[in-house]
C-alpha cells in the first residue's frame, strides 16, 4: 500500500513537472520565436531610419533658355524636437534621482538651455518663433523637422559638419530654394510657391520634408512636372539616438523644364511700357503660331518673397493694395468697347453682309431710347472698311440687329467669346457673352433686347472679354482667318523622360474654312490699316515710325471701386503685310483707347521692330510696380507733339449707350488665391539670449 502510494505522488509530482516544462517551453518558444522582432525593438540597440528629402523642382526658362526660375542650394539648421527631448530628458532624470516634486521643464526652456547656448558657442544661435517651435513639437513630435535656420551660409554649413555638437537631434541640410532671378519679371506668369502642408505623412519615415507646391501661374498649372522625385537618406542610429554612419541614399531627381513662350526682353518692354499706366495689362502674341510672346499685367509682385514664406507685413502690405497686385489682368475680364466691332465685322461678313451700307446719322433708335454714336452728327454713309476705321456703331449694330441675337452669339463664340482660352494659367476668366446660355444663368431676369444685342457689336452693357482673348482674335485677321489657342508653355522636357509637352502650335478654328470668304477679311484687315494710318481713323496713336500696321481701339464705361470712369483698349497687328506681332493693351480708368492705350502700343511695336533691326533691347531685375488708381486722360510721348488737332479729336468716349444701359461694376479685383505661407514671427520667449545649460551632461 504504501509503495503505491509512493508511485502515485511521484506520476503526480512527475506530471506537474512535465506540466510546468509544457508551460515554460510555451513561453518561451511565444517570447524567443513569435514575439522576437517585438522584445528585440525594446533592446536599447543600434536602429536605421529613413529620412526624406524633396525632390529638386524643374526650372523655368523663357524661350530663349534663358532661366526666370531657378534652384540655389539653401543651408539649413534643423531640429528633430522629440530626439532633443528625449536626450535632455535621459540626462535630467540622472540627475535629478530621488527628487519626488522635481519636474521636468517644457520644451521652450529645453531649447533656450540645451541647445541655443552650444550654438552660441558655435556662432550658430539666432531667435526664433518659440510659439511655432511650441506647435511643431505638439503637431508633429520628431517626424517633421523643424527648421532653427535657414540662412547658413556654405562656412557656416562646413563648420558645423566639420566640429559637431554631438548633439542629437541637431543636424544641417542641403536643400533646393526656388529663385527668380530677375525679381517681378513674369510674376504673373511664373507664380510663386507655398510650403509643403504638413498633413498626413506616409508611415515608412521617421522624419519627413514634403516639396514646395505652385499656387499661381505656371508654378501652379504645371507643378506636376516641376516636382521632381523624393531622395531618401537611411540613417543609423545608436540607443542614444546618435548618428553613426548613413547606409543608404537615394539622391533627389530634378524635376521637368518648362520652357515658356516668352521673350524675356520683349517682356521687360512690355512690362516697362506698361508702368506708365496705374493698372493695366497687355499682351503680345505671335500670329503665326499663337504663341504669347509677352504678357504684363500692372501692378506686380516679387515672387521671391514667398521664398521660403513671405512675412505677414508684406503679405498685409500686398493685399492692402487697392490696385491689386495678384491679379493678372492678361486673363481677367475688361468690357471690350469697341475692339469687339472687330468679331462684329466677322460675322457680318460671314453671313452675307460684307456689302452693307449704313447711313449713320448720329444715333440708332431703339423706341423712344438712343444710343449714340461717338460722332454725334454722324458719319453719312459708309462701307465696312469706312466704319471700322472711323468706329461708327450704327453700322455694327445694324449688323447685329440684322443677323440677330442667335447668330451673333454662335459667332461670336466661334472666336472664343464667353470661354477660357485654354492658355496654361489658372484662374482664366471666361468673359461674358451677352444671350449666351451662361450669360442667361448669371442674369435670369434679362433677355436680349434689340437693343442689347446692338450693344453687344460695340461691346458695352454686360459684355466683357480678357486682353487674351482679344489678342487671339486679332491673330486670326492678321493670318488669314486661323483662329490658334494662345500658348504659354512651349515645351517641357525631362532629363529621363524626353519630351513630355512638344512646341506645337494648336488650331481652333479656320474662319475661312467656317464660311468667311477672303477677299472680305482682306476688307477687315484694310478697315483696321485705316483706322491707323488715314484721317479720322482713331489708332493713329498707335502707329510706330515706318511701320505699317493695322489697328482698333476702344473706349468701354464701366464703374470702377464706385467710380464711373472707362476702360481704354487699343489692338493692332504688324506689320500689315507679314504679321509677325498682335499687341493688345487694356487701360483701366483710361480716357479713351485712341489717347492712353494707343501710345502704349506704339511704343511696343517700336521696341519690337528696333530689336528686329538689330538693336539690342534691356534686361534687367524687375522692382515690383504698386500701380495706383489714377484717371488718365491721355499719354503723351515726345514724338507725339506735331499730331495735328484733329486726329486728338477723333475717337469714341465709351458714353454712347448711357442712356439706356445699366453700367455694370467690373468683377472684384482682389484675387482669390490659397493662402501663402507665412513667416511665423519673433516672439518674446524665442528672442531672449540664451540660457546657462540647467543640468550637467
Amino acid at each position: 500500500m504504501t509503495s503505491s502510494r509512493f508511485r502515485f505522488r511521484i506520476y503526480i509530482l512527475t506530471g506537474i513537472v512535465l506540466a510546468g516544462a509544457g508551460v515554460l517551453l510555451t513561453s518561451l518558444y511565444d517570447f524567443q520565436i513569435e514575439r522576437q522582432d517585438e522584445f528585440r525593438k525594446l533592446v536599447p540597440t543600434n536602429y536605421e531610419v529613413k529620412i526624406r528629402e524633396p525632390g529638386v523642382r524643374g526650372e523655368i526658362t523663357d524661350r530663349t533658355g534663358l532661366v526666370l526660375a531657378k534652384n540655389n542650394r539653401n543651408y539649413q539648421l534643423v531640429f528633430n524636437i522629440k530626439e532633443i527631448h528625449k536626450d535632455f530628458l535621459n540626462h535630467w532624470y540622472e540627475q535629478h534621482k530621488g527628487e519626488k516634486d522635481a519636474e521636468p521643464p517644457g520644451i521652450i526652456d529645453i531649447i533656450n538651455s540645451w541647445v541655443r547656448p552650444r550654438l552660441a558657442k558655435q556662432r550658430l544661435d539666432t531667435t526664433y518663433s518659440a510659439r511655432a517651435l511650441e506647435a511643431h513639437y505638439k503637431t508633429h513630435g520628431g517626424l517633421v523637422p523643424f527648421v532653427f535656420r535657414d540662412d547658413l551660409s556654405y562656412d557656416q554649413f562646413a563648420h558645423f559638419a566639420e566640429h559637431s555638437l554631438e548633439l542629437p537631434g541637431v543636424y544641417v541640410t542641403v536643400s533646393p530654394r526656388r529663385e527668380y532671378p530677375y525679381g517681378s519679371l513674369a510674376s504673373h506668369v511664373l507664380g510663386y510657391l507655398k510650403q509643403w502642408e504638413k498633413g498626413d505623412v506616409p508611415p515608412d519615415f521617421k522624419h519627413y520634408t514634403g516639396d514646395p507646391k505652385g499656387i499661381s501661374g505656371v508654378e501652379a498649372t504645371m507643378n506636376q512636372y516641376l516636382v521632381g522625385t523624393e531622395g531618401i537618406r537611411t540613417v543609423l542610429k545608436n540607443e542614444k539616438g546618435q548618428n553613426l554612419r548613413v547606409v543608404d541614399y537615394i539622391k533627389p531627381a530634378q524635376g521637368s523644364k518648362v520652357e515658356l513662350t516668352l521673350d524675356s526682353k520683349i517682356q521687360y518692354l512690355t512690362e516697362t511700357v506698361l508702368r506708365r499706366a496705374g493698372r493695366a495689362a497687355a499682351v503680345v502674341m505671335d500670329p503665326r503660331t499663337g504663341e504669347v510672346l509677352s504678357m504684363a499685367s500692372v501692378p506686380d509682385f516679387n515672387p521671391n518673397d514667398f521664398i521660403p514664406n513671405i512675412t505677414s507685413s508684406k503679405y498685409a502690405a500686398y493685399r492692402e493694395n487697392k490696385s491689386a497686385p495678384f491679379l493678372n489682368r492678361a486673363i481677367s475680364t475688361f468690357p471690350p468697347g469697341s475692339t469687339f466691332k472687330i468679331p462684329a465685322a466677322i460675322a457680318g461678313s460671314k453671313n452675307g453682309l460684307h456689302g452693307m451700307h449704313c447711313d449713320c446719322v448720329g444715333h440708332t433708335s431703339y423706341g423712344k431710347a438712343k444710343i449714340r454714336c461717338w460722332k454725334q452728327w454722324g458719319h453719312g454713309v459708309l462701307a465696312l472698311e469706312e466704319a471700322i476705321q472711323r468706329s461708327c456703331n450704327p453700322y455694327f449694330m445694324k449688323i447685329a440687329n440684322t443677323l440677330g441675337t442667335e447668330k451673333m452669339v454662335e459667332e461670336y463664340a466661334l472666336l472664343g467669346i464667353g470661354k477660357p482660352t485654354g492658355v496654361r494659367l489658372p484662374k482664366e476668366a471666361p468673359g461674358i457673352l451677352p444671350g449666351s446660355v451662361d450669360w442667361q444663368r448669371r442674369y435670369r431676369n434679362k433677355v436680349m433686347t434689340p437693343a442689347l444685342t446692338g450693344m453687344l457689336s460695340i461691346g458695352q452693357g454686360d459684355s466683357e472679354a480678357t486682353p487674351l482673348q482679344m489678342a487671339s482674335i486679332v491673330s486670326a485677321v492678321a493670318n488669314g482667318g486661323k483662329l490658334y489657342q494662345p500658348r504659354i508653355i512651349r515645351k517641357v522636357s525631362h532629363p529621363d523622360l524626353g519630351i513630355q509637352i512638344s512646341n506645337r502650335p494648336k488650331l481652333k478654328a479656320d474662319l475661312i474654312l467656317d464660311g468667311l470668304n477672303p477677299d472680305h477679311l482682306q476688307s477687315i484687315r484694310e478697315g483696321m490699316r485705316r483706322a491707323a494710318h488715314q484721317t479720322g481713323g482713331t489708332a493713329s496713336r498707335a502707329v510706330p515710325k515706318g511701320i505699317t500696321i493695322g489697328a482698333k481701339t476702344g473706349t468701354a464705361q464701366t464703374y470702377d471701386l464706385g467710380i464711373k470712369t472707362h476702360v481704354a483698349w487699343t489692338v493692332a497687328f504688324a506689320p500689315y503685310d507679314d504679321p509677325r506681332y498682335a499687341v493688345v493693351v487694356a487701360v483701366k480708368r483710361g480716357g479713351s483707347g485712341g489717347k492712353v492705350a494707343g501710345p502704349l502700343v506704339k511704343l511696343i511695336l517700336t521696341g519690337l521692330f528696333a530689336q528686329e533691326e538689330g538693336h539690342s533691347l534691356p534686361l534687367k531685375k524687375q522692382i515690383p510696380y504698386e500701380g495706383n488708381t489714377n484717371l488718365i486722360s491721355e499719354i503723351s510721348l515726345p514724338e507725339d507733339n506735331h499730331l495735328d488737332a484733329t486726329f486728338a479729336a477723333n475717337g469714341e468716349t465709351g458714353d454712347e449707350a448711357s442712356s439706356i444701359v445699366i453700367i455694370h461694376p467690373e468683377p472684384e479685383e482682389i484675387e482669390q488665391l490659397p493662402a501663402p505661407s507665412i513667416r511665423a514671427e519673433v516672439d518674446q520667449r524665442g528672442s531672449v539670449p540664451p540660457r546657462a545649460i540647467l543640468i550637467q551632461e
